[in-house]
């Protein structure tokens, strides 16, 4: 059964984490929601539940990428791998209160403007998604930002870039982007300011010891950097996180081209981790519980991680089996 329920010392963390707000006049939510390349669903978690249990809800895409989720609108937005464009599912709620396995499509934005998503990085009613280069988009990799409206997407600007794309994270004005192929981070400044066409990073940076980044998320609360890596893409036990503690000193005292020394790193690889393709990542740092989309072993996994002290082969807290998994997200208000 440790594939629909979570652990029960992993529920005991999760109380004592709930009682924090116990005084807050607000419900707290907590939520990790995932997609997947394989299924055509997407899961669904409330991790305040007294019992939290997985629940799959069916979407109009067999290959998803990039999910996000909004409690407030209780809508699901992902990149459509199947149909070539931005996705938003809601009543999310609903659905699971009346028992329901589907959800149905509210917006989209144009089909065909991208093809070959990789990831989104959602601020308020902005979507960036990140285009990897493939035959059919004319081996570019490119960067397309969408306003949220009542209505769909509207496609705003658009940004090639000199290297290959995955995962990308936002951070206020400023866009994170991981350069696939490489151990490299790249930084966009002010990103939105930028006009339409080829965008030139503020400053890329390798991290040592990285093979292949795929999975990049950042918090500004906790001024930490989770990168993964995936090694080999054939290799189920090569793979790895990473942490950078005091990023935004670390990453302003690291020169253009620099690196970021093993020194400055938190690392978890070896047997136990159980990484072998961590694709995404994301970060809770109310609990400080890191999840990972780990593709490749036993077809997919979730796996859920306590906040290393020190690097090391650290087994995860929790293994979900999610045929699939391409991308996780959390949420907490």
């Amino acid at each position: 059964m440790k594939n629909l329920f979570i652990s029960s010392a992993f529920l005991i963390l999760l109380f004592a984490s709930c009682d924090n707000n116990d005084s807050d006049s607000t419900p707290a939510e907590a939520s990790l929601v995932t997609s997947s390349n394989t299924s055509g669903k997407i899961t669904y978690l409330d991790l305040l539940a007294t019992t939290p249990m997985v629940k799959s809800f069916t979407v109009g895409s067999l290959d998803a990428e990039g999910i996000s989720y909004n409690s407030d609108t209780d809508a699901v937005i992902i990149a459509s791998r199947t149909n070539n464009r931005l996705e938003t599912y809601t009543g999310l709620k609903t659905a699971l209160t009346a028992g329901t396995d589907n959800l149905m499509l509210s917006l989209s934005s144009l089909a065909g403007e991208f093809t070959n998503a990789r990831e989104t990085a959602v601020s308020g009613d902005v979507v960036v998604v990140a285009q990897d280069q493939l035959a059919s988009n004319g081996l570019i990799n490119k960067l397309f930002v969408y306003q949220k409206t009542a209505v769909g997407f509207t496609l705003m600007k658009t940004f090639i870039t000199d290297f290959k794309l995955w995962g990308i994270h936002m951070d206020g004005n400023d866009l994170y982007a991981v350069a696939d192929l490489t151990g490299d981070i790249v930084q966009f400044k002010n990103f939105m300011t930028n006009a339409s066409g080829t965008i030139v990073a503020t400053k890329r940076v390798t991290i040592a010891g990285l093979t292949r980044t795929h999975g990049i998320t950042y918090s500004a609360s906790d001024d930490v950097m989770i990168l993964t890596d995936v090694a080999s893409a054939t290799s189920a036990t090569d793979g790895g996180l990473i942490f950078i503690k005091n990023f935004s000193s670390v990453f302003a005292s690291t020169t253009a081209a620099g690196t970021i020394a093993l020194t400055n790193q938190v690392r978890v690889y070896g047997p136990n981790s159980l990484l072998g393709n961590p694709v995404d990542v994301a970060y809770d740092s109310t609990t400080n519980y890191i999840y990972v989309a780990e593709r490749l072993n036993a077809g997919g996994q979730v796996l859920t991680y306590s906040y290393p002290a020190a690097s090391g082969d650290f087994a995860p807290i929790n293994v979900r089996a999610e045929a699939g998994v391409t991308s996780v997200f959390v949420l907490r208000k």
